[in-house]
């Protein structure tokens, strides 16, 4: 049995209670009805804010613990899962691809999943899970052996259980699915094995493939189990048959913009790191060097899995800064609609929310090495002396010429979700300030084996911090506020209309900054390192805040020097949930 009923009887409960089951119009609407939390993003947008004012500036210093759930056994490794509550249900992914749920007024665990992954799987960066998606009677959630699962919310029994992709070839899934129009839409993991970037939609009822769109030009898409489009022009910017490697994964998911009917992915890195091998120093006429749609924010019609439009944030990419960064739609302080989205290169990027166009861009981070700014088509400025140099060149062939390069392969912002309040119109970004030693080698495809071409040793930019969440205006990129933390950040952010900031550190500790000036207004610690995702909801008159704490993900596996500032931390997995009781609030 993949299936393991620990509280027999209070599952019995839960599925005997009034449960309506999760509808479009409760995902629409997640963001503005603060019973519960059904989406990955606390809306499909991503925003990631609350406008529950019950728990507010001058009253979270009372903010206390109410319960805690161990996640168990000894796959205690990075927990970066998004909590969903509905039906007085809390549900959470694991590591290894588990799903909990847990009654949210005691703490206690109602059912619990377990994907029984085969040996051999391929997970890039840590075996993580980054949350789930509710729909109807059941919750979906994707395995690192490249499969979306969908359980019934009620009893954890399995409804269906799809493949996505083969893992043995290095594909893999580890974040959270979306829902739109009745449609399961995830992504893929493996961009460092070769694979090729895809936006899978999947029928919610069935487990049915509605439609595919691979995210590498030449690949032909899906649509109701026959082929549909290419995915660009064959040839137009990848050299001979690169492009059948290409990379581009969709690990991060999507967005989705109920106003232009648009989902919005990004698509990670091309492959190998070796740009030469792409030809992306010196491309051959008639091909641009780009290598399309890598590295780029796709904009794709939900109903058909065609491409609206693309917008490229480092064209002939050659530092691993991918390009999967989420797409946050907002509305600016004039009333125009954007797109707001900070990049593993560094800048922060503001689109045209109608058609993916490029409006303006500017550093969130301090030092930025491999380009000179973003020019007034968006296209970057390089410091072509700052890419990692061509190892045909070098004596021996063996290995290009070593650069520095900042920000790091790991990013200014790497998966860690920055959140947009529509109290202050700004954007609260997690990021690193590091950079790395990187350099190119000769490389060839291997079916399920690593594909990179290069070598790297990531390092410190500061000696009194790397992580850094900044508060960026929108409008300027001015940043209003820098909270500057020893360790690097690897978790998400939640606002709220109370006019706080809540986010975790890996040094453990669960904060709430004031949204106006970084101040520190509350702390707890967890015990372990946070790279989870805070959540906030109400309940009976009371506002709750959730948040997952368990070291791990990518930076201990990549650490380089960065190792020493992270290699005392303790893994865990707790689920920590905390209230405002009623009598303190207005005390």
């Amino acid at each position: 049995m993949n299936r393991f009923v620990i509280a027999v009887t209070a599952a019995i409960c839960a599925a005997s209670a009034g449960w309506a089951g999760v509808t479009d119009e409760d995902i629409a609407n997640d963001q503005t009805t603060v019973g519960d939390v059904v989406t990955n993003g606390m809306g499909r947008n991503l925003q990631r804010f609350s406008p529950l004012t019950t728990l507010n500036k001058e009253n979270v210093k009372k903010l206390q613990p109410v319960w805690a759930f161990s996640l168990g056994g000894e796959k205690q490794r990075g927990q970066e899962t998004q909590p969903l509550i509905y039906d007085g249900v809390m549900y959470i992914t694991g590591s290894y691809s588990r799903m909990y749920a847990i009654d949210v007024h005691t703490g206690e665990e109602l059912w619990q999943f377990d994907a029984r992954l085969p040996e051999g799987i391929l997970p890039c960066c840590d075996v993580i899970n980054r949350g789930a998606a509710l729909y109807g009677d059941n919750i979906y959630f994707g395995t690192l052996d490249a499969r979306i699962v969908a359980l019934n919310a009620k009893t954890g029994d399995v409804v269906w259980n799809k493949k996505i992709a083969e893992y043995k070839e290095g594909y893999s899934y580890t974040a959270a699915p979306m829902i739109v129009d009745g449609k399961v839409i995830v992504g893929n993991s493996g961009g460092e094995f070769g694979i090729v970037g895809t936006v899978y939609a999947f029928d919610a009822a069935t487990g049915d493939i509605v439609w595919t769109r691979p995210t590498i030009e030449g690949h032909m898409g899906t649509l109701n189990g026959a082929e549909s489009t290419m995915t660009g022009t064959l040839n137009a910017t990848w050299p001979g048959d690169m492009w059948k490697t290409g990379g581009g994964a969709t690990w991060l998911g999507g967005s989705y913009d109920a106003e232009t009917d648009t989902i919005v992915f990004g698509a990670g890195n091309p492959a190998p790191w070796n740009s030469h091998l792409r030809n992306a120093g010196t491309p051959v006429e008639g091909n641009t060097g780009d290598n399309l749609y890598a590295a780029s924010r796709i904009g794709i019609d939900p109903k058909t899995g065609e491409i609206k439009w693309h917008y490229q944030t480092t064209p002939r990419e050659g530092w691993d800064y991918d390009g999967v960064n989420e797409v946050v739609a907002f509305t600016d302080k004039d009333g125009n609609k954007k797109f707001g989205t900070a990049d593993r290169n560094g800048f922060f990027y503001v689109l045209n929310r109608e058609d993916g166009k490029f409006l303006n861009a500017w550093p969130f981070v301090k030092d930025i090495t491999w380009a000179k700014g973003i020019d007034e088509n968006g296209r970057p400025i390089y410091n072509e002396e700052n890419r990692p140099g061509d190892p045909t060149k070098s004596a021996d062939g063996a290995k290009g010429e070593v650069v520095f390069a900042s920000p790091s392969f790991l990013g200014g912002k790497n998966w860690m979700p920055m959140s947009y309040s529509q109290h202050t119109g700004l954007f609260y970004v997690p990021s690193n300030e590091w950079g790395m030693d990187i350099w190119n080698e000769p490389i060839t495809y291997k079916k399920g084996a690593a594909y990179l071409g290069s070598g790297f040793t990531i390092k410190p930019n500061y000696e009194d911090h790397i992580g850094s969440l900044k508060a960026v205006d929108p409008s300027t990129g001015e940043w209003k506020w820098e909270y500057k933390n020893g360790a690097p950040l690897w978790g998400g952010v939640m606002s709220t209309a109370g006019g706080l900031v809540f986010f975790g550190t890996p040094e453990g500790k669960f904060m709430a900054l004031d949204d106006e000036t970084g101040a520190e207004l509350w702390s707890f610690q967890t015990g372990s390192g946070i790279v989870g995702q805070p959540v906030t909801w109400e309940m009976d008159g009371e506002q709750y805040v959730s948040i997952v704490s368990g070291w791990g993900g990518a930076v201990p596996l990549w650490g380089g020097e960065v190792a020493k500032k992270v290699n005392y931390l303790n893994q865990g997995g707790m689920v920590w949930t905390f209230k405002l009781p009623k009598e303190l609030a207005s005390n």
